[in-house]
Formats: C-alpha cells, structure tokens, sequence
C-alpha cells in the first residue's frame, strides 16, 4: 500500500515500495502533491486517497513518470506525442518546433524538477545576443553575374525560374543586401552552392523582444502540462517575469492613403483588385482570403462566410484547414461595392475557365486561382501586394496590414468595437480592445471633447453673466 505524510503546511508526500534494487537498498518512488484551495479536510482526504491509490497503480504497471528523472527535453517529446502534433492547429505547431530547435539545446539537459527560474533567465539573456538568429542576410559576389551570363540567365529569365520578383532579382545584381531563402533560390537555380555566389553581409540582428516572448509563452505552456501530469509541483516559468513589448500601434493604412490605393487599383488586374478590396473591406486573414470558395459567396444578401483557411508550411506544401478558431468561422455583410466587384470578378473567372478548357483544374471551386483553376498559393496576395506598393511609393506596409487598416477605419467612424471584433472573428472585444488601443483613443478624446462642449459652455456663460 502506498503511504502518505504531510511534509508542509499544504503538501503532501505519497510513497510506494518498489521492493529491492541489486545493492539492496529499498527502491521507492515518491510524489508530492499540493492540496488545492476550497476543499474540506473531509474532502481533501477522500481526493489524496485516491491520489496515493491512483499512483500506486501507475507505478506498479509501469506508466508512472518520475519528474526527478525526466529531463526537459524528453518530456518535450512526452508533450508532442499526446498533445501538440494532434491538438495544435499545423502552422503552430511547425512554428513550435522551430522554436524549440533554440529552447532544446539550452534548457533540455535539465531534469523537470530541477529547472528552476534562474535557468530561464539566463537562457532568455542569451537569446538576447548576437548571433542567435540563423538567417543571415547575403549579398552577391561578382560570381553571380559571370555565372548567369554562361549559363545564358537574364535577369528576367532567373526571376521566372526561382519566381522572384524581378526587382528583387535586379536589387540582388546591384549588390544589397537579401535574405538567406532568395539567395538559396537563386544559387538552386544556377546549380551552384549559395557561398559559391553569395557573402553573408554581417551577422544578423539579435531577437526581437516579442519573439523571445513567444520563445518564454512557448516554455510556460510546456511546463503547465508537466503541471497538470503531476510531474512537478510547480511551473517555474511563472516566476520569471516575461520580456517586456512595448505596445506599438499596428501596421496601417489611414484614411486618405487608403483612398489613393483604392484609385491605383483601378489600373490593375481584376483579379488582384478584388483580392485587396475584400481584405480591406472585411479585415479577413490571408488565409482566410485564400481559402475562399464561391459557394461562400451570397449574392443576394450581400454576405460572406468564412469557414476554411488556405495555409503553406515548408516541407508540408499547401493545406487547407479550419480557421484559426470557433469565432474565426463566421459570416461578415459586404458593402454594394465588394459585391459589384465580386460579380464581374466572376465573370472574368467563367471566361478563364472556358478559354483554358480541359486544363482547368474541376476540382476546385476556389475564387482565387491560378491560370489553369488550382488554388494560388496563399503567399501569392502577400507578394503581388508587396509589387504593388512599391511601384507606386506608397508607404511600407505588410499584407496583414489591410486587415489592421480596416479595423482603424471602423474604429475611427464610431463603429462599436463588439461589432468589430465580430467582423474580425476575435473571440472576445477584449482582443480587438488590446490590439487596437491606440485606435481607440481617439473616440475617446472625442467623447470628453463632446462633454465638454454640452457642459463647459454652458459654465463658461453663467461665469460670463456673473462677470457681467
């Protein structure tokens, strides 16, 4: 039988005998337990019970894990096996993984029990240096050009074969600086080694605040599962105090820039305006914009639904998933104008589909494709935007900033934030309130503004008459 003893004010000690190890000293296993809040002693007596008989079962058969023994990292894999690579959406968790390619070297030595919040300070001040991050940025030797030029490459022809825009290609041949996977492209394409054409232009920028951030969130979510195992008693990332982000307003288009987008789009491929004016006018994600299908198109009542995401993760390929969440699924009313757009949109879709005949892929109904029906890559938005905005100098801003712009818009024009975060598919208005505060300051200063002129006038004549 299992025993138990209180060893604290508020926990408790539960042992079972094992018999004897070969040296003849008793083999134990031993596991404490925390005795929650709001119980009675009568209560809390019945629940160690079954702790202590529940414990003696799993150490008996074999499925007991001893949290003393277990380092982080295997329990890492405890964690991915049971939990992460089935409940995790798949973009999280490839992003969780590459996280943990930096967390695993430098915490996963360490047995559960023993990691303590010193351990994780110190691994976040090192993530702080230089020399962490490993996507350098290259610039181009004069090899590149000799090379292109043997093997007959303008620089038309290598953005066609690597699919990089040709200002980038061109930005390449001027010797800037580029990033790591442009460079790998194009050194693939020539069939040569990326040092062959390329220098590391420096080190690359130490982590940012948020994503150390991330790496702590990441840490803490693990540990809570060790937690709720019974593995340890208590998660030590709770007693580190997380990398500080200083709040910044998002990425966004204000009102009068976005009206000159709105004209240049005008001289665009339909194709692509319409892509730009459903963003804008629904705040929808770039998933979400990919994964559209016209069945979720309705006409009549002027009406969008968003019900699947369109995402890409390397080594995987394309997928299509349920949005990002419950709320993500949601329906969203579209102005006369989207609508307008959406129907001779459809009409140049039904001319593609008949002009490629049996090339056209019948299998996919997706609004967005590409030349011969299949669905475009859910980068394709993010990079035709990209071009668009730098042939017309309009300000830097990411294709994730459409979704920010329409949500400043609304803000701005007095629409409620519950009604914004609906649109938007937040679960709570809180989210869309922490997001988007800064936006928010301005109906504020408006609202004391509108006080002040019902009351402060009226005070500012009774001081006159007195005056007077």
């Amino acid at each position: 039988m299992a025993s138990i003893r209180q060893r604290g004010r508020n926990s408790w000690q539960i042992t079972v005998s094992c018999g004897y190890k070969s040296n003849g000293q008793k083999d134990t296993k031993q596991m404490t337990v925390k005795r929650p809040e709001g119980l009675t002693d009568k209560q809390w007596d019945k629940q160690l019970d079954d702790l202590a008989h529940d414990f003696e079962k799993k150490v008996k058969n074999g499925t007991y894990l001893d949290g003393s023994q277990m380092t982080f990292a295997v329990f890492v894999d405890l964690w991915i096996k049971d939990y992460a690579s089935t409940e995790l959406a798949p973009k999280t968790f490839y992003r969780y993984q590459e996280l943990l390619k930096r967390i695993l070297p430098a915490i996963g030595h360490i047995t559960l029990q023993k990691l303590q919040p010193n351990h994780l300070m110190d691994f976040y001040a090192n993530l702080k240096e230089k020399g962490i991050r490993s996507d350098p940025t290259y610039i181009a030797k004069p090899d590149l050009m000799e090379i292109m030029n043997n093997q007959g490459f303008t620089d038309k022809k290598l953005a066609d074969s690597t699919g990089i825009d040709i200002r980038t290609i061109r930005k390449t041949l001027n010797y800037k600086s580029i990033k790591h996977t442009t460079a790998q492209a194009i050194a693939k394409s020539l069939n040569v080694k990326v040092d062959r054409v390329f220098v590391i232009n420096g080190e690359p920028a130490p982590l940012s605040d948020q994503t150390i951030k991330h790496h702590h969130r990441l840490i803490s979510s693990i540990l809570t599962f060790a937690v709720q195992w019974q593995l340890i008693l208590s998660n030590p990332a709770e007693r580190v105090r997380a990398p500080k982000v200083e709040a910044k307003e998002p990425e966004h288009y204000d009102e009068d820039t976005t009206e000159t987008m709105l004209e240049l789009l005008d001289k665009e491929p339909l194709k692509y305006k319409t892509m730009i004016y459903l963003t804008l006018y629904t705040g929808c994600r770039l998933g979400d914009l990919s994964g559209l299908e016209w069945s979720d198109v309705n006409f009549e009542n002027k009406l969008l639904r968003i019900r699947q995401a369109s995402q890409y993760i390397p080594g995987q390929g394309t997928f299509t998933k349920a949005p990002k969440n419950e709320t993500s699924s949601r329906v969203i009313s579209l102005p006369e104008i989207v609508i307008s757009l959406l129907k001779e949109y459809k009409v140049w879709w039904n001319e593609q589909k008949l002009s490629c005949g049996d090339q056209w892929d019948k299998t996919s109904d997706r609004i967005f494709v590409q030349w011969n029906g299949k669905p475009i890559h859910p980068s394709t938005p993010t990079k035709w935007f990209k071009s668009f905005r730098e042939r017309n100098n309009l300000p830097v801003l990411k294709f994730h900033g459409l979704r920010h712009t329409n949500a400043s818009l609304l803000i701005s024009n007095n629409v409620d934030v519950q009604t914004v975060a609906k649109r938007l598919g937040h679960s709570k208005a809180t989210t869309t309130t922490s997001i988007y505060s800064h936006f928010l300051r301005k109906p504020d200063r408006e609202a004391a503004e509108k006080l002040d002129n019902m009351f402060g006038k009226k005070k500012q004549i009774r001081t006159t008459q007195k005056q007077a």
